[in-house]
């Protein structure tokens, strides 16, 4: 016993090499993909730590099946059942093995198996590019046909594989890229029985030079106004969803510079005209200042709306 408090007073290195035990914070923005009837695709932004994430380990129904390195965001997981439903979460870990919190637990279902089916679905055809802005960039392409259908669209950035979407979803936002830089992409259809089309035609873009608000991927037509009702007041916001290529299910709220809620569709989310109403409180001649950021489909945030300012009563 004495022998052990005695080393551990002593720092090897002196008290600059304290050991880290404090863990990375928990990966935010996951998304899940089906990619066909026996794989799913994970995706989550970079996770933050005092020191530096060194890997993420991914987890389906609590049991750990991927570990990649910290460099890495995405994975595909394989050997899965068809028509089967699975839950994955993503923990980040440090250079000291401290593990972070689960991310939030996400839910998907594959789809049923295609027995005996050895044909891929054709190339995606017309794949079209557009910058927008300095950070993103929108892409689009022609449907592949399939003998059964088309499970997933795979985006691929040079030779690197860097998104997965619906097999009914022929356009895509890309986030994450660096301003005033050349991109080449192309799409790859796949079906359930992971049988793989050709390569779409490629397609190159330069994203725009300079540092930019990201406007592009803000929703637009921004509104905010209040109204009155049993004695109580609430503000009125409407909106249009931002290009993404699919549905935008989740928004954050800013209110006067804070954080205040998260608002999530259920059910089929809007993609031409959105709307909320929230209540604010019941004192007339107050100013508020509100405004909006979309979830994109990739699980990163896109830019907020302009302010507004509104006054009840």
């Amino acid at each position: 016993m004495t022998l052990a408090a005695t080393l551990s007073g002593c720092a090897w290195g002196g008290q600059g090499d304290r050991q880290d035990v404090r863990p990375p914070a928990a990966p935010r923005g996951l998304t899940v993909q089906a990619g066909s009837a026996t794989t799913a695709h994970v995706m989550w932004n970079q996770a933050t730590d005092d020191t530096e994430v060194t890997g993420y380990v991914v987890y389906r129904d609590a049991k750990k099946v991927k570990e990649v390195p910290g460099r890495r965001h995405m994975v595909d997981v394989t050997g899965l059942k068809p028509s089967t439903s699975y839950a994955f979460t993503v923990r980040a870990r440090d250079a000291e093995g401290n593990l972070s919190e689960d991310s939030r637990r996400l839910t998907v279902t594959t789809p049923a198996a295609a027995a005996a089916d050895h044909k891929p679905p054709t190339r995606p055809a017309r794949l079209r590019g557009e910058a927008e802005g300095s950070r993103s960039a929108m892409l689009s392409w022609g449907k592949s046909r399939d003998d059964r259908a088309v499970a997933s669209y795979e985006i691929y950035q040079g030779a690197s594989k860097i998104h997965s979407v619906g097999g009914g979803q022929t356009a895509t936002l890309v986030t994450g890229l660096r301003p005033g830089t050349d991109y080449t992409f192309t799409v790859k259809a796949r079906d359930a029985a992971d049988n793989f089309s050709p390569a779409s035609p490629a397609v190159r873009l330069t994203t725009a030079a300079g540092k930019d608000s990201g406007r592009g991927t803000a929703p637009a037509g921004f509104r905010a106004t209040t109204h009155r009702a049993d004695g109580a007041y609430y503000i009125d916001l409407t909106w249009t969803p931002p290009r993404t290529g699919g549905a935008v299910t989740e928004y954050q709220i800013q209110l006067d510079g804070r954080t205040a809620t998260s608002l999530v569709f259920g059910g089929t989310a809007p993609k031409d005209r959105a709307e909320h109403s929230f209540y604010i409180g019941r004192k007339a001649g107050e100013r508020h200042r509100v405004r909006i950021r979309p979830k994109l489909p990739d699980g990163t945030w896109g830019a907020y709306s302009p302010t507004r300012t509104v006054t009840t009563g």
